[in-house]
């Protein structure tokens, strides 16, 4: 199939390529001269396992550009993959979605094929239908699932491995309203071998945040217990080993630490208690899992003042800085928390992320233009004794931590037994 995509991040990049990767032909619309100039020469704009390879890989089976008119025109299916960030009040801004269907609709006017446009941005429920479709159906002159087709496929992608999730996942989620829609998708999705779930378009608005909700509300409850077994003396690890192995509850997503950051979890869970609000609904659960989330990196401060209560003036070593590692995404990171309370403290900070230095200077300005970077893990090791890890990064496990104090946010093993002073924060 002939496919474009609006918005070329991580969901939209790692989508288009995957279709490729699948046998199809990829238009990539988006604002960002640079990112288009960075596709066009197969160079991703982001980092992403496996993705640069891919890009040369099928150079001329993709393209980008800012011509919303010519994508949509050359091409069958589109698919609208842009931000929907958060607002200070925690709802979401749908700025880049609207502007999406505006031109997206102005396209489909020309058309007299039937163009499927695929919603794949995470939307609150009700939004496809009551904000998209309007506005398609205003630009165009014409009538969803009559003269075009509409859907809601929402991405379980997972940062780091974004690309295996797309060709293996657990599920393929398609939310449908009309049965031609059905078939193109049907037929699109057909080499991928997963579940594939048709539901209305707003149960698969919902299916996305429910799945976030959960799996945040797991870490949290996690660190939760976790703080409890620190307390008491108990590995939380080995605890959650156990409690994994019941089949009703399963083992993945219990690796406690200092919490969850990164594009999805924290935006999806404020709008969706926002959205609750709103519908009369007090979302108790939601609200306590953001709330042990927020407190949780600051454990690694305190842990680390029971062995240095003074940091005024003391360098202090910070391995990580994106929020998970395999990835330089910064956003919502907890190394933001813990290098802002640092600083607070006076402390002096060298930092090393394999991949984020660049991004968390620009995306934390307050915080990351104060710091020093270092050009490896092992200088950082060389410019103090005192080390955070808040990022568990693979090659954070080759180092030689001895004679070091080590205060851990993520269970590097490595650590763990080779460090003078070791503290990890939930065991």
């Amino acid at each position: 199939m002939r496919i474009s995509i609006v918005g070329s991040g991580y969901v939209g990049l790692v989508s288009g390529m995957g279709f490729v990767k699948l046998g199809n032909e990829v238009i990539f619309v988006d604002v960002d001269e640079k990112k288009i100039k960075m596709i066009n020469n197969a160079q991703p704009p982001i980092y992403e396992e496996g993705l640069e390879e891919l890009m040369r890989e099928f150079r001329g089976k993709y393209r980008a550009t800012k011509d919303y008119r010519e994508a949509i025109l050359n091409s069958d299916v589109t698919f609208i993959a842009v931000g929907t960030p958060s607002r200070e009040d925690g709802s979401i801004d749908l700025t880049y979605v609207e502007e999406a269907a505006k031109e997206i609709g102005k396209a489909l006017k020309e058309k007299d094929d039937y163009h499927v446009v695929v919603v794949k941005s995470t939307v609150l429920p009700g939004t496809t239908d009551e904000v998209v479709r309007p506005i398609l159906e205003k630009h165009s002159g014409k009538k969803a699932f009559q003269d075009f087709g509409l859907a809601m496929n929402p991405e379980f992608l997972r940062e780091g491995v974004a690309l295996k999730d797309f060709l293996n996942p657990d599920r393929i989620v398609i939310g449908i309203q009309d049965e031609k829609t059905k078939k193109v998708l049907e037929e699109l999705y057909k080499p991928i071998d997963a579940p594939k779930l048709f539901t209305d378009i707003k149960t698969a608005e919902m299916i996305k945040y429910a799945s976030n909700a959960f799996l945040a509300t797991k870490i949290s409850f996690a660190n939760e217990i976790g703080n409890i077994c620190k307390k008491l003396g108990v590995d939380s690890w080995k605890v959650f080993e156990g409690v994994g192995l019941d089949h009703r509850i399963s083992p993945h997503f219990f690796r406690t630490g200092i919490g969850w950051g990164g594009s999805c979890f924290p935006k999806d869970v404020k709008a969706l208690i926002r959205k609750a609000e709103e519908v009369g609904e007090e979302p108790i659960i939601l609200k306590a899992v953001v709330e042990v989330n927020e407190r949780q990196p600051l454990k690694l401060i305190e842990l680390l003042k029971k062995h240095v209560p003074e940091l005024r003036g003391k360098t202090i070593g910070v391995l990580g800085l994106a929020f998970k590692p395999n990835t330089d995404d910064v956003r919502e990171t907890r190394a933001y928390i813990i290098v802002k309370k640092l600083l607070e403290e006076k402390a002096k900070v060298v930092a090393y992320d394999p991949k984020a230095m660049k991004n968390f200077k620009h995306f934390y300005p307050d915080v990351g233009e104060k710091i020093e970077y270092a050009r490896s893990a092992a200088d950082v090791l060389k410019a103090t004794d005192v080390i955070l890890i808040v990022t568990e990064w693979p090659e954070f496990e080759k180092l030689d931590y001895s004679g070091k104090i080590v205060i851990d946010g993520r269970r590097v093993r490595n650590a763990e037994e080779t460090a003078r002073v070791y503290e990890g924060v939930c065991w």
